[in-house]
């Protein structure tokens, strides 16, 4: 698990140091309007889950785990070749894309590979130390940005050398992957995707439905990041609170996950539902620096929900094909992302607060819609162990 936790960690500091200014860089150095973010995020989002149900599908036929993860890690950091050769916004648009294709397919087979790892009863706290250490890359990679910036100045030939370093510790994940071994698990060698999606558990499918309205709700972090751009952030400090988002979902994702073991996964769900919503709400007025900070610390705590502990759900109701409905949850908010993120550019164009508000009202509805076909059972349910 540590080991995994170390591969994810290194991908993240290479990674951030790029996301971080990348929403700024885009649109203030390269040139792009907000509308083409909207777009590129959003294809981004949609290349990142068109290969994952692929991805687990092969990796659950087969009942290996480590030769996906090991591709889609490989991949991601030739992707990072491209800015180190260009940085046209024909360019950076087609690393975003790309690079998510590697993230894409690597996702689900790593983490079928975690959740046969951890035992059931601590699977939430797994995952939860697991994105910790995943987020600890994305602190670092932001703060080295920051260095970088601060020491060399915000101008071209500063990001040429960001973008380059970047790339060193992307390569050393994947050396590091190569050494850890596989976990294999029992795998369904004649089991074809139409048979394969017959045998998904009815609960995970019921579960796709708030999934899927969530992720109509669920707009690039980029457009918060050029939120606090616009109310008087320089650039070096927009880095500096990705870094907090990234710290606070750190410090808070092993406690969620050890919280969800004990209370129950579908109220942890619940819980990064209303987080969103509000933090939203909040976005659609804050004008103040401090408020501004304030959120992108509350962020961090949804981010720390979100990300680690849907997955340890979605393991609990599919144990047999873990692989498979990881990619099928990753394929259906993935494509939804696009449009997602391609309304929010539409509506950031006329007033960011319709942005946020929309946001808003659709995390509410994803609520409303989980509570009412319960794909968890009951929320007094609590979790063995």
């Amino acid at each position: 698990m540590l080991k995994l936790g170390l591969v994810s960690f290194l991908t993240d500091v290479s990674s951030e140091m790029i996301f971080s200014v990348f929403a700024v860089f885009f649109t203030t150095v390269a040139g792009a309007s907000s509308a083409l973010l909207g777009l590129i995020e959003g294809l981004a989002d949609f290349s990142a889950s068109s290969l994952n149900y692929l991805a687990g599908w092969l990796s659950d036929r087969s009942g290996r785990r480590k030769g996906f993860a090991v591709a889609g890690y490989a991949f991601s950091t030739l992707a990072k070749l491209i800015l180190v050769l260009s940085t046209s916004v024909l360019a950076l648009s087609a690393f975003r894309v790309i690079e998510r294709l590697g993230k894409g397919f690597r996702g689900p087979p790593r983490d079928a590979w975690l959740s046969a790892i951890a035992a059931r009863a601590t699977r939430g706290y797994a995952f939860g130390v697991h994105k910790a250490l995943d987020k600890a890359g994305a602190v670092l990679g932001p703060l080295l940005a920051y260095a970088l910036l601060q020491h060399l100045g915000e101008h071209p030939g500063t990001y040429h050398w960001l973008f380059a370093i970047a790339l060193v510790p992307a390569l050393l994940s994947v050396l590091l992957l190569t050494r850890i071994p596989d976990r294999p698990e029992e795998p369904h060698p004649r089991e074809s995707v139409r048979h394969n999606w017959q045998q998904l558990s009815p609960g995970f499918k019921r579960f796709l439905w708030p999934a899927g309205l969530f992720a109509l709700a669920y707009f690039s972090l980029g457009f918060i990041l050029l939120r606090a751009h616009a109310i008087g952030f320089s650039v070096a400090e927009v880095v500096l609170l990705y870094a907090l988002f990234n710290a606070v979902c750190v410090a808070a994702a092993p406690a969620i996950g050890w919280l969800g073991d004990r209370i129950g996964r579908p109220r942890i769900v619940l819980l990064g539902y209303a987080v969103y919503g509000l933090l939203n709400l909040w976005l659609a007025w804050a004008d103040s620096r401090e408020e501004i900070i304030a959120v992108f610390a509350l962020y961090g705590l949804f981010y720390a929900i979100d990300e680690s502990q849907s997955k340890a759900f979605i393991a609990d109701l599919e144990p047999a094909r873990r692989a498979s409905a990881i990619g099928v949850y990753n394929s259906v908010t993935g494509v939804l992302y696009l449009p997602a993120s391609l309304v929010a550019g539409a509506l950031w164009a006329v007033a960011p607060t319709w942005t946020f508000g929309l946001a808003a009202a659709l995390s509410a509805a994803a609520a409303g819609c989980f509570l009412l076909l319960r794909p968890g059972g009951a929320l007094a349910h609590r979790s063995p162990g």
